[in-house]
């Protein structure tokens, strides 16, 4: 079987559109955008948890040195 050009459509390509010069305001599909806001939400929770185990690490070694 030969091919021609107009067989050559792109059927069974994977295409990954990202946003060119003349579209830049390309935002993705729905999963793009799941995707953005659970990275974002777990990103939040670990900036949390380091700041809470920043915080407790500042009060126990102001303890240890209070009783030290």
């Amino acid at each position: 079987m030969t091919t021609s050009s107009s067989d050559n459509d792109g059927q069974g390509m994977i295409v990954n559109p990202r946003p060119t010069a003349d579209n830049q305001d390309w935002d993705g599909d729905e999963a793009d955008r799941a995707d953005r806001l659970r990275f974002e939400e777990e990103q939040a929770m670990i900036r949390e948890q380091s700041e809470a185990r920043a915080a407790a690490k500042a009060a126990a070694e102001a303890h240890k040195e209070a009783h030290a």
